[in-house]
């Protein structure tokens, strides 16, 4: 197991180590004529972000001029550093709870010390869902308490989790290629494209998730 989940191991060339690099490699990525206004790219991309937008200030369930831009910008980061996870021997940033956790964690953070300094009741209040009876109101608390704590943590998790999951697969797959025939080589193949198609989508829908679940832990502050 220690060499299967080797891949992610963080290594060094040049006795410098480069492997946190991958996560701004994608500024680098980006097409010139991307900032050639108005480009077919650009307008894709702005069309996107007018999309994540109206959707994002919906969950808020505010007045966010401008807060949605952090959610967007987020996830653009998350989905960037996804996709560039799947080029082989480039290092998957967001397969390492260092990274996950420390987008989870101050954002949950900033949205509990918001909540709790402006609108102390409304967050005790909502420890108790409605229409609980008295006598399971304390169990009730801890209840919601716990999940309430463990949201960063499941976040980091769910994120972590999904990539790794999907290059352990392709890995796993891999490896049986030098024991195979020709036939099953060529099958083998077809399986790998297809799981590399998921792992896109995947990575599409991953960051999707964390960044509405962040914008819906915000909604619940105010």
């Amino acid at each position: 197991m220690m060499n299967l989940f080797s891949s992610f191991d963080p290594t060094s060339n040049f006795n410098l180590s480069l492997n946190w690099s991958s996560a701004l490699i994608g500024l680098l990525m980006i097409p010139s004529f991307y900032w050639m206004i108005p480009s077919r790219l650009n307008m894709l991309w702005l069309k996107i972000i007018i999309t994540l937008h109206k959707e994002f200030k919906i969950i808020m369930n505010k007045n966010s001029q401008g807060g949605t831009l952090i959610f967007i910008s987020l996830f653009t980061f998350i989905m960037m550093n996804n996709f560039i996870g799947l080029f082989p021997y480039i290092f998957t940033s967001t397969s390492h709870m260092t990274m996950t956790l420390s987008m989870a964690l101050p954002l949950w953070l900033s949205f509990m010390l918001y909540g709790w300094f402006n609108y102390t009741m409304h967050m005790l209040a909502h420890s108790v869902p409605q229409g609980t009876p008295g006598i399971l109101m304390p169990f009730m608390v801890c209840i919601e308490t716990i999940s309430n704590i463990i949201r960063p943590g499941t976040l980091a998790i769910r994120l972590s989790a999904n990539m790794i999951a999907g290059h352990l697969l392709l890995t796993l797959l891999g490896n049986t290629g030098s024991s195979l025939t020709l036939i099953m080589i060529n099958i083998l193949l077809i399986i790998q494209v297809l799981l590399l198609l998921l792992e896109s989508a995947v990575s599409i829908i991953q960051a999707y998730v964390f960044v509405v679940l962040s914008a819906l832990y915000s909604s619940e502050t105010n």
